[in-house]
């Protein structure tokens, strides 16, 4: 996650929330050991890699093409003046919608590119907004200005920056340190890929073979016939969570939490349920969702696993479901609970693990009987669950 200079989020990948990492019968305070989060394995696939290397470059290539074309647009004085009371009034812009002529349909062409390479389809609509890059330029957007602009990088070690001007000049500029002019960053709406990406994650799991809950659905087969038999079921339920804070560019763009849930289902196949954790926004700071993690309804075990990943651009769900599928469809069940936090993490490509945090962190041998505050295996933030009933209407 990232530092807040908007609205929304704050961690990176060494900065992970906390979930429950131990069975019932181990302490409330640390993991042992051999729980702690596993190295990245060096047999990820190429094919795989390759992939989320491509949809990074596709991504990060619309989003600056957006950038210049945006840059040049504020020649205009009317659209400067127009865009710079919107980002004054709003943390977040929807640009392409605000847009008109020529650069709208250079930005929706952006759009389309984006969610072509996140593998979103059409129905999503668009996804870039724009920012003002940090608090502290606020004053410096004054009438008479006219902002460079920047496409937000992913990269947390990045050292520069290159920004346009409405002349088409390119700028480069400290990533550690916010200029003294003013500059509009271009971003993906991560929480609208978010919302729309779980979505095909699900479909195409379940396409796969792999059991997920889909949205549509979500009272349906066996968790409807043990709602009627018991008149409701169990779940975990975060009430209190707080993130580690951690330092990063001013421009790193924004980024939203969700946890992949795994264990067996009720026909003893592996299942995945994702879990959107979108009021994960600053570190640092407590929330207290009151979000149900895990059905348990939907398990065959009382024991399930979670891993925490990052929305990003380069984020493809369909070829993220792929992967999944791949690497869980040969686990069998063989009678007693079988961890599948490491296989989910083998299926990830190499370059999740470095500049570009899509993995978070992972959780061991979730219990429906868990109550209290955790420590995660990765000791970057901490989480406090309680088994929770839901009753039936």
């Amino acid at each position: 996650m990232r530092p807040r200079h908007t609205r929304r989020r704050g961690t990176t990948a060494a900065t992970a929330a906390t979930l429950v990492v131990l069975a019932a019968a181990q302490t409330l305070t640390a993991a042992p050991a051999a729980l702690a989060a596993p190295a990245p394995v060096a047999a990820h696939s190429a094919s795989a890699a390759s992939a989320h290397s491509a949809t990074a470059s596709a991504v990060t290539a619309a989003q600056d093409r957006a950038a210049r074309a945006i840059a040049r647009s504020l020649g205009d004085s009317a659209w400067r003046t127009s865009l710079r009371s919107a980002a004054l009034k709003s943390a977040e812009v929807s640009v392409t919608d605000r847009a008109s002529g020529r650069l709208k349909s250079q930005l929706a062409a952006a759009d389309r590119a984006i969610a072509t390479a996140k593998g979103l389809g059409t129905k999503v609509g668009p996804l870039l907004k724009l920012r003002l890059g940090d608090r502290s330029m606020r004053a410096s957007l004054t009438a008479d200005t006219t902002p460079w602009v920047a496409a937000a990088v992913s990269d947390d070690e990045a050292g520069t920056v290159t920004a346009y001007d409405s002349q088409g000049r390119a700028h480069q500029l400290d990533a550690r340190k916010a200029p003294a002019h003013p500059v509009y960053v271009v971003d993906v709406d991560s929480s609208k890929a978010l919302a729309a990406g779980l979505d095909v994650l699900r479909e195409e799991l379940v396409k796969a073979g792999v059991q997920s809950t889909v949205p549509a659905a979500v009272n349906t087969t066996s968790t409807a016939k043990l709602a009627a038999a018991t008149d409701g079921f169990w779940t975990t339920k975060i009430t209190a969570v707080e993130l580690s804070d951690d330092e990063e560019p001013w421009i790193k763009g924004d980024a939203e939490i969700y946890t992949l849930v795994s264990g067996f289902g009720q026909d003893g196949k592996v299942r995945v349920d994702p879990v959107d954790m979108p009021y994960l926004d600053n570190d640092g700071t407590v929330y207290r969702p009151n979000q149900i993690l895990v059905n348990w309804s939907n398990y065959k075990y009382n024991l399930a696993d979670a891993v925490m990943m990052e929305e990003d651009g380069s984020t493809n769900y369909r070829d993220l479901a792929k992967a999944i599928a791949t690497a869980l469809l040969t686990i069998t069940d063989q009678g007693t609970y079988i961890p599948l936090v490491n296989a989910i993490l083998d299926a990830m490509p190499n370059d999740w693990w470095t500049d570009d945090p899509d993995y978070v962190d992972s959780w061991y041998t979730l219990a429906q009987s868990n109550n209290g505050t955790f420590h995660g295996a990765r000791g970057n933030g901490w989480m406090t669950v309680e088994p929770y009933f839901v009753q039936q209407f």
